[in-house]
């Protein structure tokens, strides 16, 4: 039985840290079947969550650990963020306008419109973000 195709990223809290990480899961998601227009909308979500780890569980520190697994099974892509920051669960509902003259919000709004999935799990020590898109 052939393993499914997996991708594992451990990194630092770094923002430099953003772009490598992106193109990395991109070539993944594209070197296993996923569309040009899927490929940017994956990358554009892990790309936000990671920078929400860095701004919010972090507070800005560069130092601190970021796991990034990605898997695909039956055609679906599978995507395991895991911090050991301060954050909380976010609300993934939209309560009202966001105001787009204000800086932060976006990044939630773009992982619930263009992911099949998405689930936020409080850990003993930080969150696991679970991400999930259908070819």
């Amino acid at each position: 039985m052939k393993d499914s195709p997996s991708l594992k990223l451990s990194i630092k809290s770094d923002p430099a840290e953003l772009a490598p990480v992106r193109k990395s899961v991109e070539a993944f998601c594209a070197e296993n079947g996923f569309g040009e227009h899927a490929v940017g909308e994956i990358g554009l979500c892990v790309n936000e969550a990671i920078a929400n780890i860095i701004r919010h569980a972090y507070h800005g520190e560069i130092d601190q650990p970021i796991e990034i697994e990605a898997t695909i099974e039956a055609d679906k892509l599978h995507v395991k963020i895991r911090d050991w920051g301060e954050g909380n669960k976010p609300n993934m509902q939209v309560t009202k306008s966001k105001d787009p003259l204000k800086p932060g919000g976006l990044g939630l709004i773009c992982m619930g419109r263009l992911m099949d999935k998405v689930a936020f799990t409080p850990q003993s020590i930080g969150m696991l973000l679970e991400m999930f898109k259908k070819k």
